[in-house]
């Protein structure tokens, strides 16, 4: 596992865009548009997805959160296991999980309009129970680090989408570490009404905005990358 991963990778992501998002009905032969082909593949091509850390050094985020670091045979195990976790969560709650590249990240896209109401960075009292188990699991899986992004949808002023994105992201986190989560294995940023996210729900593309939202991208950390850090 590769904590820095270069923007290189997202170019050569997006090449593949039109063809990785389609799959094929061995039926018909007809191809149509994936929701969760599309999800996987239009989340690795962004720079906030597959770049650096928040906060500039990774190496300063590791040891700034005393994060001991997972045994190298033990990390894909426990990343499989904390998705599929993570995945049965999310069922029926309108939450995504995905996997970033070749287990480099897990990604939770908590759903618009039921995380924040439009103009609103206070969180739901009825997602909240949602949120409790997301911490549950970060509790019980220490050995990563967490970035949390906030979005918006383009309802009011520019300036106005940025700090509020900024809000949702710390609402987040701060909820999370009310739950038990360390705080210093968390950064925050918000990009306004940067990167729409449209998810594909049905067979006949109709898709549905996820702009009012707020993803968490959870690295994990080998023994391996402790030690290099602690090397720099």
């Amino acid at each position: 596992m590769t904590i820095k991963k270069t923007l290189t990778a997202s170019v050569a992501a997006l090449s593949l865009v039109s063809l990785s998002a389609c799959v094929t009905d061995p039926n018909t032969g007809k191809q149509t548009w994936s929701r969760t082909a599309a999800g996987g593949v239009l989340g690795g091509t962004l720079g906030y997805l597959l770049g650096d850390l928040i906060g500039g050094s990774t190496a300063a985020r590791i040891i700034g959160a005393g994060i001991g670091g997972t045994a190298g045979a033990v990390v894909g195990k426990q990343f499989d296991d904390q998705i599929k976790e993570l995945d049965e969560i999310a069922q029926g709650t309108g939450v995504d999980v995905e996997e970033l590249g070749d287990q480099e990240a897990i990604l939770v896209r908590l759903p618009d309009g039921v995380t924040f109401a439009t103009g609103s960075a206070s969180i739901s009292p009825t997602f909240r129970a949602t949120l409790d188990d997301v911490a549950d699991v970060l509790v019980r899986y220490p050995n990563s680090l967490i970035d949390v992004y906030g979005f918006t949808d383009t309802t009011g002023s520019t300036s106005l989408n940025q700090n509020l994105s900024v809000q949702r992201a710390e609402a987040v986190a701060s909820y999370l570490a009310a739950r038990g989560v360390a705080r210093n294995r968390m950064a925050t940023a918000g990009y306004g009404e940067q990167y729409d996210y449209l998810r594909v729900k049905t067979a006949d593309n109709v898709s549905e905005p996820l702009n009012r939202r707020v993803e968490i991208k959870i690295v994990p950390i080998s023994q391996d990358d402790v030690a290099a850090a602690r090397s720099q």
